[in-house]
């Protein structure tokens, strides 16, 4: 960061909290996350994973954006309002695109041309910070660059044939990552108020639980036997579990981490921990949903399918691995990581090893039982760290 650089946070910030035209906005989403759940459904391949996640990645980026843009300027307009519901009506798009994308043109066209929209609308908001006066002002090359430019690119890529059109999406999203990353929060024109981001990335990472409990509930509905109901009770166990330790611990730590570091730092972690982390975080849930869908639906049978079983138990092995990176990134030894980390990782991945030697409401209670099991460790180390005389003048 320069040296001309807005000053650092002070260490309390008033407290802040999710307008209500964000929460609205953020209705879209419960969308995204059922249509790119669905996607999953049943005995996915290889491909399909792969499409998953390349679809998922633009409109999560481009929710990042926008939350960051709303962080930042907490102007309630009726300008940045009708922004942000052209935001919302063209993620819109993108979600009724996704379950053909990757195989209708027409499909695809919509999908491109509706996050097109949505980089304008990202230029729209940062535009006025390049009037600031000196030193918060932003220069104009980069909203130019990474608004307009990418979104015009975007639109572009409608003329272009077959799989080529999906080499110039990923160069697009890879140019956007390059620029901020150089950024490094040296154009920040104001700072980051990290309550308010933590609480954001935490009502999503709500709406993919939510899509994990409509997903049982769906699936109930249309298998309504005693096997079925079964496996949805041991679901919903899972997702409680894994609610409980994230906003327990998960959550907190992140304020924690990220409240407590200068403004260059903050804005580093937030970057990392916030943008690309709980990509992985919040598309292991999404992936879990699907397996836990399937589950429900084949609890009659001998065993899960394949592609069933890596979306369920995958998904939960990425979920621990993402917040194993976290941890990592937040500054934990690891030797403490690896000690709920190797099961939360290696359990998952041993029920897909065993898969065809277990009935589904059984893969479901092994990966159940982990998530508890994770969860009572990080309570016991919670109480540890707070009882009297563990800390020492050493500790931060």
């Amino acid at each position: 960061m320069s040296a001309a650089a807005p000053p650092a946070p002070a260490p309390q910030q008033r407290a802040r909290h999710a307008a209500w035209l964000e929460l609205f906005f953020d209705l879209v989403f419960v969308a995204f996350a059922a249509q790119l759940s669905h996607t999953l459904h049943g005995d996915p391949g290889w491909r399909d994973f792969g499409i998953f996640l390349a679809l998922y990645f633009p409109p999560w980026w481009m929710w990042i954006n926008l939350t960051v843009s709303a962080n930042l300027f907490e102007t309630d307009s009726a300008r940045r309002r009708l922004l942000m519901l052209f935001a919302m009506l063209c993620l819109a798009v993108m979600a009724a695109a996704v379950p053909k994308a990757d195989v209708d043109g027409s499909r695809a066209a919509a999908y491109a041309l509706g996050y097109a929209g949505t980089r304008l609308v990202l230029l729209g908001l940062w535009w006025p910070a390049t009037r600031y006066p000196a030193p918060h002002r932003l220069p104009r090359w980069r909203p130019v660059t990474y608004c307009l430019v990418s979104g015009v690119l975007w639109a572009a890529s409608v003329a272009v044939p077959g799989g080529w059109r999906y080499v110039l999406w990923a160069v697009l999203i890879v140019g956007e990552l390059g620029l901020l990353l150089t950024a490094r929060g040296r154009v920040m024109p104001r700072q980051l108020h990290t309550g308010h981001l933590i609480e954001r990335v935490g009502l999503f990472v709500i709406i993919v639980l939510g899509e994990s409990v409509l997903g049982l509930v769906s699936s109930t509905d249309h298998v309504w036997t005693a096997s079925a109901g079964i496996v949805a009770v041991i679901g919903f166990v899972l997702l409680a579990a894994l609610w409980w330790s994230y906003f327990d611990f998960g959550s907190a730590t992140a304020e924690l981490m990220i409240g407590s570091a200068d403004q260059a730092r903050a804005y580093v972690l937030i970057r990392d921990v916030a943008a690309f982390l709980h990509f992985f975080v919040t598309a292991g849930i999404l992936c879990l949903a699907a397996g836990l869908a399937t589950a429900v639906e084949e609890a009659g049978h001998a065993h899960l399918s394949t592609g069933a079983v890596w979306a369920l138990a995958g998904g939960l092995a990425l979920y621990h691995a993402a917040h194993a990176v976290i941890a990592l990134r937040f500054g934990r030894p690891v030797r403490s990581v690896a000690v709920w980390a190797t099961p939360g990782i290696g359990v998952p991945l041993l029920v897909v090893l065993l898969a065809d030697h277990l009935a589904p409401w059984l893969a479901v209670a092994v990966l159940t039982a982990e998530a508890i099991l994770h969860l009572l460790y990080a309570r016991k180390l919670l109480r540890r760290r707070l009882a009297p005389g563990f800390l020492t003048p050493r500790d931060p």
